[in-house]
């Protein structure tokens, strides 16, 4: 039965309002002088693009927003393979495991940001449970350190989706033929050689897919970082977003427009060749 087209109007009127016009408002803003310092917003041509530019706290921004996304692309799908092949048979212990592993893919990012802050206190559990085990007291700032408190903010991140990578990797490696796994098995070829030759290249589509979303998904790790560290220490997490956010909050409405311009011109310049070179990866494969 077809429906009149007609019946799709109200979605495309409510994607109209709440996701298209406010795009276009978005390129607009970012060539005015719309700021909290004066009532009127008048056009300045590329002079916020300018000032962004000279500006040294965006390329370092840039830096750490790029470092975060690789990081959080590497940890989350790894995490999220190991499990699949750690819970692949179908046991009662093994489906048990794959729902305690999905729940904090249903956790709010600011509820799983405030619990590790909490763990990763130099007075915490985590420091506290380590002091313990080697019988002397344990203060490592794992959120002070200016070099590796990226690393840490990007393994919570990581920690938080590796449930959805793991349940892509499931379904992926569920799709292999019991029989060409069978041919290996008579052939002699061991279970390292069967997954390196045979099922991780016929999950190729799966690993594109959890790079993919990871990488992209990663420039949006506002939440996460803003209750782990704020964008501390020094400022060696704040990643872009961050930083367009404490922008804002200086009333420079303007700037911050145009550096949301950035983070979406960052975001097409790494996504379409890393999604281009997976994509030619699973044709080779």
């Amino acid at each position: 039965m077809l429906y009149p087209s007609s019946f799709l109007a109200p979605a495309f009127a409510v994607l109209a309002v709440f996701f298209f016009l406010p795009t276009v408002f978005n390129f607009v803003y970012a060539f005015t002088d719309w700021s909290a310092f004066h009532d009127d917003i008048r056009p300045v041509g590329l002079a916020n693009v300018k000032a962004v530019l000279s500006n040294g706290a965006l390329l370092s921004s840039l830096r750490i927003t790029i470092v975060y996304a690789v990081l959080v692309a590497i940890m989350q799908t790894g995490f999220g393979l190991g499990l699949a092949l750690l819970l692949e048979r179908d046991t009662r212990i093994n489906r048990f495991a794959r729902v305690v592993f999905f729940i904090p893919v249903l956790m709010s990012a600011l509820a799983v940001g405030y619990t590790f802050q909490a763990l990763l206190k130099p007075d915490g559990p985590l420091n506290g449970l380590l002091g313990a085990l080697i019988g002397q007291q344990v203060t490592i700032p794992w959120l002070g350190s200016t070099t590796w408190t990226v690393v840490t903010v990007a393994f919570v991140n990581s920690w938080k989706w590796m449930g959805l990578a793991m349940v892509i990797f499931l379904a992926g490696l569920k799709t292999i033929p019991a029989d060409v796994l069978e041919a290996a098995r008579i052939d002699g070829a061991g279970r390292w050689r069967t997954f390196l030759s045979i099922r991780f290249p016929l999950i190729a589509p799966a690993v594109t897919f959890n790079v993919a979303t990871a990488l992209l998904g990663s420039f949006n790790g506002f939440d996460t970082i803003l209750a782990t560290t704020g964008g501390g220490p020094a400022q060696q997490t704040e990643v872009l977003d961050i930083y367009i956010f404490r922008v804002y909050g200086n009333g420079l409405f303007a700037q911050a427009t145009t550096m949301s311009l950035a983070l979406l011109l960052l975001v097409a310049l790494l996504a379409f060749p890393v999604i281009g070179y997976l994509r030619k990866r699973e044709r080779v494969l």
